[in-house]
């Protein structure tokens, strides 16, 4: 095949060189050959899952199905479960038919108000309004354009995980800003940007509960366990920091995991996914021209004194902005419920600035007309958002989720396994359970009077078993269609490839939700054996 190849082509080639040629030219064609012949075995599981995940109707579409599942299931499991007890309010915990008239009603009557009530879309649109309107006068992409110029590409994925993970401390602020950002970023390096989407919902939901900063869930999981460990031991009280140096310590591991995952596996898995959306044309990474600098400074000028100035008067134990309790970051704090309120106004005030004093905005009408073109990318997630909130709603009213959450939890008492066995067990138990109930609170809140006192009389801590729940919930956060934020990351993948859909956000996070139960649970098994500090005032075994 070579030889006749190399007649052909009119070169003159002295013997040796020819055979050189013929040698090269024959392991190429085998090559060719062999990767023409093995190409369908390259197929992997995740291509399988996307490929099965992507056949799947529209997500707006299968949340209605589900609804529909959910009304047929709870008529089909109605009565015929054995009763237990809920520990949330003491009363036996069954079933609800949902197609009975008066549920029917309910369901009618309660629809609007569920839908206006869905935590995530008032969150989503506020703060989308704000970005957006800094998108649209040019500010976000000369800040990227700048950052870029001083940014090694080569630490562009640990500083974008870094990032991620610090934004648990502003609540879901980081669904909303950090991993949008995260793909305009890759993007403008000249990467895929699904792996930015990817790396910074890895960050931001995969490591929830790795922090250094403590967040609104330290002391909002700690009361929960606290209340589960008074069954067995009323005097007890436990730090709201009891797992901070943990969660201090997992910030390595995750940010380990994800750079790994993110640049070893999931770019490469990405490098024949053509981007094709509306968002497909690369930020230009050309200096920023007079206009562009003078405006950027001033923009940032007015971030910096926006930020000061929140500081300043978040200082005094009087202010305005800390909880009766004089907390800033605790339960019932203006500035927590604040915000994503904050993250608007933090964006549009640089935005507004950047775009009058670059002359990218001639009048207020460019203004609203920036923010209505935000909206008006925010449609079809809104679609979403509708079927999702009453399926939501629908599966929590139905107590499935609760009856799996805490049949599971029994399963694992019955089992009576040794300690370190049974604490594996309640890191899979629980991310068993975070794929269909998705509120971090409202499953500890089922799990925690079962397993607490369960774990306590086998002599381990209250802490150590919120540890271990902690890395259940996390690592699986990122592959269930039940958790609130899902459809936003579908919706944000589409704006660079449309065929983007539920299987392919799955595949992408399916490496890092397997190798994060994996590595976090011996993470904390090897921290246990080590008998390094949990936290504040933690201890790993209760005495009694």
């Amino acid at each position: 095949m070579t030889k006749p190849l190399l007649r052909k082509s009119g070169f003159n080639l002295s013997n040796d060189n020819k055979r050189q040629v013929e040698h090269h030219l024959a392991s190429s064609s085998d090559t060719l050959v062999t990767s023409m012949i093995d190409q369908p075995d390259r197929r992997t599981w995740f291509d399988r899952i996307e490929r099965l995940g992507n056949r799947l109707p529209d997500p707006a579409f299968l949340f209605l199905i589900l609804l529909f599942a959910v009304w047929i299931c709870s008529y089909l499991a109605a009565g015929r479960f054995e009763a237990h007890i809920d520990p949330r309010t003491g009363e036996a915990l069954l079933v609800n038919n949902l197609l009975t008239a008066d549920s029917l009603t309910s369901f009618l009557s309660g629809m609007v108000h569920t839908f206006i009530t869905f935590h995530p879309l008032g969150v989503v649109l506020v703060a989308m309004l704000g970005i957006g309107l800094a998108d649209h006068t040019g500010f976000i992409k000369a800040g990227i354009r700048s950052l870029m110029s001083a940014t090694s590409k080569r630490i562009l994925t640990p500083m974008l995980l870094l990032v991620a993970i610090v934004s648990h401390s502003g609540g879901d602020a980081g669904y909303v800003l950090v991993i949008p950002l995260g793909a305009v970023i890759f993007h403008a390096a000249g990467r895929h940007p699904l792996a930015g989407i990817a790396c910074a919902f890895a960050g931001v939901s995969g490591g929830f509960s790795a922090n250094f900063v403590p967040s609104l869930l330290d002391p909002l999981l700690q009361g929960i366990s606290q209340e589960g460990a008074q069954i067995i031991d009323p005097d007890i009280t436990l730090n709201p920091l009891n797992n901070w140096f943990f969660t201090s310590a997992s910030c390595l591991l995750v940010l380990s995991v994800g750079w790994y995952i993110t640049d070893k596996v999931i770019e490469p898995r990405l490098s024949h996914l053509n981007v094709d959306g509306d968002l497909q044309q690369e930020t230009s990474l050309d200096p920023l021209d007079a206009n562009e600098k003078r405006g950027l400074i001033a923009a940032l000028i007015a971030m910096f004194l926006s930020i000061a100035a929140l500081i300043a008067t978040s200082i005094p134990e009087d202010s305005a902005w800390r909880a009766d309790s004089g907390g800033l970051v605790g339960a019932g704090s203006p500035l927590m419920a604040s915000i994503v309120p904050l993250i608007f106004l933090l964006f549009i005030v640089p935005g507004v600035i950047y775009g009058y004093v670059s002359g990218t905005v001639k009048s207020h009408r460019d203004l609203v007309k920036g923010m209505s073109q935000a909206m008006s990318s925010m449609s079809y997630y809104i679609v979403i958002a509708f079927f999702a909130s009453l399926f939501i709603a629908e599966f929590g009213r139905s107590n499935l989720g609760a009856l799996v959450a805490l049949q599971g939890a029994a399963w694992l008492q019955a089992l009576a396994l040794p300690s370190m066995l049974t604490i594996v067990g309640v890191v899979l138990i629980t991310g068993m359970v975070n794929l269909f109930i998705g509120s971090a609170s409202a499953k500890w809140a089922l799990l925690a009077p079962i397993l607490v006192p369960m774990l306590m009389q086998l002599g381990i801590s209250p802490d150590l078993t919120q540890a271990a729940y902690r890395v259940g919930d996390s690592s699986t956060n990122i592959i269930t269609p039940l958790m609130p934020y899902f459809p936003l990351i579908v919706v944000f993948s589409q704006r660079y490839v449309r065929q983007a859909g539920i299987g392919t956000i799955i595949a992408l996070m399916l490496p890092y939700s397997i190798t994060l139960l994996v590595t976090w649970t011996l993470f904390l098994l090897g921290y246990w054996a080590l008998g390094l500090p949990l936290g504040l005032q933690a201890q790993y075994i209760y005495s009694g």
